[in-house]
């Protein structure tokens, strides 16, 4: 056979994903060793180095070490564990293989839904001396929640059990009550022993008792469902290109469905439909694309696109809405806030979000409900999601672009979740041509020039914002701060926070996402103010260090002056008059910033004041010498 007909050979072989999962120690990354160098593949350069690593650091007496082969980090090997998702690549004359080796660990559980996330079978290991644990259950749980409808269940070690048949039955009945109650289609088991070859590519001649075939086979033939879905049209928007004048194209990957040149799609949000004119990749123009094709593809009609919107058929669309239900896997050392906001990331698009509602966890070992009001690290929960902004989404067992999301944390960007959507209840459905901001809107400005502004009133526009817990003397200096401004001739006006939540944000109430948008709505108000040549101080709680960043770019870095009121919270409470703490701390009133809800404070603020020794004029004289230091004010 020629060079080119075996590469084409090889080009048409079936690709199977799989990962190896399991507790500690059992194993994983030797048997994916021992299935690379039993199908030989691994180069010669390799075998010589894992020989001397074998000696060098193995963990088998000197002889080959297949689990240096997928070791890959320098910890890993040290520590004789697997901490971070290593792939891995081989090929034989059948089907071509990528696996995914995950972490055991209870911390890295994460790691493994990372790796479940693209998988079509798992291959979860349980060590014949130890049997079913905790962590066999949390990786079966996790891979059946990810779509993964084929298991295979290998019996590893079986030679530290002298390869008894009892042991194998044992653990057998053992998964097999567990499994009953995940969602898969099928569960394999082969006994096995990695790091002897038992098997794992050849049967061996150990487990006469044992009349299946050895793994390498299973994975072979088992018939694997497309994991693509073929049907639902949905291409995300992540780019889009002006080659010249003549060329608009929106580039991005066919999450699912087929694209056609001449088929009419409809774009969504917007609700506006066109034909794709063309369909353009690097190698040329194609009739059509389809999963996990990356294209660029030309409309006939020039409507208005922009990254995050979606291409569909039609007749065919997916739930557009601003809430849904998913399965949260919870990723992060810190517990999961229902008062904090998040960012979501979904499919191309991104915007604000919080988890509204925790409906129950799951406990692994059971799969039984647990009520709970919060998730911690590698907790698994049902949950309800709210965004700031509708998205298009379908459930994840459809289809896993548009059904996934994952959860950022605003101040450190750092994932800290990962969600699978479920089915989506049609009352909290939103109609998406509505709710949708009008492409034909545009900004207008003003004929007066901001220098022409500054030259009247003397100064520069700029946002004085106080930010601090409640009774902290916000309002107070804001309003003390305003009358000196004014005295000195200055053009200066107060947004106060329970005035805004009586204007403005009176549909607002006090959820992470509420008080984010409240932030949000204050910002874009102070800006007017300050286009319109104004001094604005804005006296709010604003608890969210995000929120407040999202506030600075909203007004610019030069007209932006965050001061931190950094009175205690006991001093707070002691000066309340209005009796709002001593009902909080009745119970009577709920998310209460810096007792039943968290406050931020800033990490950098420009100024900061403790009101507890500091006079409201004192506190006014510090603010306006900063003013005039940093250039917004005049010098005195």
């Amino acid at each position: 056979m020629s060079i080119e007909a075996l590469l084409e050979y090889n080009e048409r072989k079936d690709l199977l994903r799989l990962l190896t999962a399991g507790s500690v120690d059992d194993g994983k990354s030797t048997l994916i060793g021992r299935l690379l160098y039993d199908s030989k593949g691994v180069y010669e350069d390799h075998l010589t180095t894992l020989a001397k690593d074998s000696k060098r650091i193995g963990s088998a007496g000197g002889e080959v070490d297949y689990a240096l082969l997928t070791d890959g980090l320098k910890a890993e090997r040290e520590q004789g564990i697997t901490i971070d998702v290593a792939y891995r690549y081989f090929s034989t004359p059948r089907r071509k293989f990528i696996i995914a080796d995950c972490p055991g660990h209870e911390q890295y559980t994460r790691n493994m839904a990372t790796g479940a996330s693209t998988a079509d079978l798992a291959i979860i290991l349980i060590d014949a001396a130890h049997g079913v644990l905790d962590q066999t259950r949390r990786h079966s749980f996790i891979a059946s929640l990810l779509g993964i409808q084929h298991l295979v269940v290998a019996i590893n070690k079986m030679d530290l059990v002298d390869y008894a048949e009892s042991v194998y039955d044992q653990i057998r009945a053992d998964y097999n009550d567990f499994a009953t109650r995940l969602q898969v289609a099928s569960v394999h088991f082969v006994p096995i022993s990695a790091l002897c070859g038992d098997n794992v590519v050849e049967t061996g001649d150990k487990m006469p008792w044992y009349r299946g075939g050895p793994l390498l086979d299973h994975l072979e033939s088992v018939q694997l469902a497309s994991g693509r879905n073929m049907i639902d049209l949905r291409f995300p928007v992540q780019y889009v290109m002006r080659q010249d004048a003549s060329f608009r194209g929106y580039c991005g990957t066919v999450a699912s469905g087929i694209l056609r040149v001449g088929n009419e799609v409809e774009v969504l949000p917007s609700g506006r439909k066109s034909k794709v004119k063309s369909i353009v990749t690097y190698d040329g123009e194609l009739d059509e694309a389809f999963p996990p094709m990356a294209v660029t593809v030309a409309l006939e009609d020039d409507i208005d696109v922009s990254r995050g919107d979606v291409f569909i058929h039609p007749r065919n669309r997916p739930t557009v809405a601003d809430r849904c239900e998913a399965v949260l896997v919870w990723m992060s050392e810190t517990p999961m806030s229902r008062e904090k906001p998040y960012f979501i990331k979904h499919s191309s698009n991104s915007c604000r979000a919080e988890v509204s509602r925790v409906l129950y966890r799951f406990d692994v070992n059971t799969l039984k409900r647990q009520d709970a009001d919060h998730l911690e690290l590698n907790e698994i929960g049902r949950v309800s999601v709210t965004t700031s902004r509708p998205l298009m989404f379908d459930p994840y067992r459809r289809n896993r672009s548009t059904g996934s999301f994952i959860l950022i944390d605003p101040t450190t960007n750092g994932t800290v979740g990962a969600g699978m959507i479920l089915e989506h209840k049609p009352d909290a459905e939103l109609d998406a041509k509505s709710d949708a901001a009008s492409p034909h809107l545009r900004s207008s400005r003003s004929s007066i020039a901001a220098d022409a502004r500054q030259q009247r009133f003397g100064h520069q526009p700029a946002t004085i914002w106080l930010t601090g817990l409640p009774g902290a003397g916000k309002t107070t200096t804001a309003y003390a701060l305003e009358k000196r401004l004014f005295d000195a001739g200055y053009n200066a006006n107060v947004l106060d926070g329970e005035n805004l939540r009586q204007g403005i944000s009176s549909n607002l109430g006090f959820a992470a996402l509420e008080r984010s948008e409240n932030v949000r709505r204050a910002a874009h108000v102070a800006r007017l103010c300050n286009d319109a040549g104004l001094i604005t101080v804005v006296a709010l709680v604003s608890p969210f260090e995000a929120d407040r960043l999202e506030a600075r770019g909203i007004l610019g870095e030069d007209r932006f002056c965050e001061v931190h009121i950094s009175t205690p919270l006991e001093i707070c409470e002691q000066r309340d008059d209005t009796g709002m703490y001593a009902r909080v701390r009745a119970g009577e009133v709920a998310r209460f910033t810096g007792i039943s809800s968290p406050y931020e404070e800033p990490s950098a603020p420009d100024l900061q004041l403790d009101t507890t020794d500091v006079s409201t004029d004192e506190a006014v004289d510090k603010i306006l010498a900063f003013l005039r230091k940093s250039g917004l004010l005049p010098a005195a």
